[in-house]
């Protein structure tokens, strides 16, 4: 079965730069049907969708964080990751990865999620 787990560190200090990994298993990256995306929640607030990379490299993001997030794809290890530049406490949040499947324009499958801190 398809699963998606995140893995990174929870702590960054601010104006360093978030690496998140979200790792794929059941299903290549590459497969030409699917977005992959990351989101996030900060406490007491919504999800925002961060941006993504589709399965043939290109990318998207939210123009809120365009400066500053980069999304790529390592296929040989059926990652996709997350790099969030110049960090603060505002971006404190549980970071989720999540598979969109271009025939039903859903989220179909996501990770559990993983809670990183931005603190001094």
């Amino acid at each position: 079965q398809v699963q998606l787990q995140e893995s990174g560190p929870g702590l960054v200090k601010p104006s360093q730069t978030l690496s998140l990994t979200c790792t794929v298993s059941g299903v290549s990256v590459t497969t030409n049907v699917y977005y992959w995306t990351w989101i996030r929640q900060p406490p007491g607030k919504g999800l925002e969708w961060m941006g993504a990379i589709r399965y043939s490299g290109s990318t998207y993001y939210s123009p809120s964080l365009k400066s500053r997030t980069s999304i790529s794809r390592d296929t040989s290890k059926n990652h996709f990751t997350l790099q969030l530049s110049s960090v603060t406490p505002e971006d404190t949040a549980v970071y989720y990865c999540a598979r969109v499947a271009l025939a039903s324009w859903s989220y179909d499958y996501w990770g559990q999620g993983t809670q990183v801190f931005v603190s001094s």
